[in-house]
């Protein structure tokens, strides 16, 4: 990315869905179309409203249920088309789709172990991380080219999602993706244009430290 720009540069805020029944549950959802809790779609106009004062210049999201209909209630505040992309889907993981954190720690645990340590593993016979941030990076850099200088784009997904684009921008080894941590419901990460690349403003904002409920624990 060019840092030679005036203003104070472009921004890419990551937000995830809100809350669902399989995140209350710990149960890994993966690529698996599952809708928003009522509480869900109340955490997405809560944080809807917030972003919105950020002045967001474009929306994208994944195209499954739970991602959209968040999108959808920043798009009723900011009056901005959504425009829906599968790559940012979640991760696909195989088996491990439809589990609970304690089945796959039972049924998986050196698969899971092996995960935890940074080593490339496809979870339940799904995907590599790595190949999460290929389908998903040039999603996000693809719409935040046609951003003015200090435009923001809003991208709606999901928690490992994010953490692997967010890693790819940054320029880390995917060894260290890890060590950023997960996103709660409905919170977001922030990523401004420095004059060497991609910098981490903020990450997990949005509200008061919660539990990281889902996929990317």
């Amino acid at each position: 990315m060019n840092g030679g720009r005036s203003g104070r540069g472009r921004r890419i805020v990551l937000w995830r869905h809100g809350q669902t029944s399989w995140n209350l549950e710990r149960r890994f959802q993966g690529s698996t179309d599952i809708e928003l809790t009522a509480a869900g779609l109340a955490q997405a106009r809560r944080s809807a409203r917030l972003l919105a004062a950020l002045k967001p210049h474009a929306i994208v999201s994944s195209d499954l249920k739970r991602a959209s209909a968040t999108a959808r209630e920043l798009s009723s505040v900011t009056g901005l088309d959504v425009a829906h992309d599968s790559a940012l889907r979640e991760t696909y993981a195989g088996a491990w789709q439809g589990l609970t954190h304690d089945e796959i720690t039972e049924r998986y645990g050196e698969e899971y172990s092996a995960w935890k340590r940074g080593e490339p593993v496809r979870r339940g016979g799904g995907e590599l991380e790595t190949e999460v941030a290929d389908r998903a990076a040039p999603v996000v850099l693809h719409h935040a080219d046609k951003l003015a200088d200090d435009g923001a784009l809003v991208v709606v997904s999901h928690g490992g999602t994010i953490r692997t684009t967010i890693g790819r921008l940054l320029g880390l080894e995917p060894h260290h993706w890890e060590g950023l941590g997960g996103l709660s419901n409905c919170c977001w990460s922030v990523l401004g244009e420095g004059a060497r690349g991609w910098r981490l403003l903020e990450h997990n904002a949005g509200t008061l430290p919660e539990p990281v409920l889902g996929d990317d624990d």
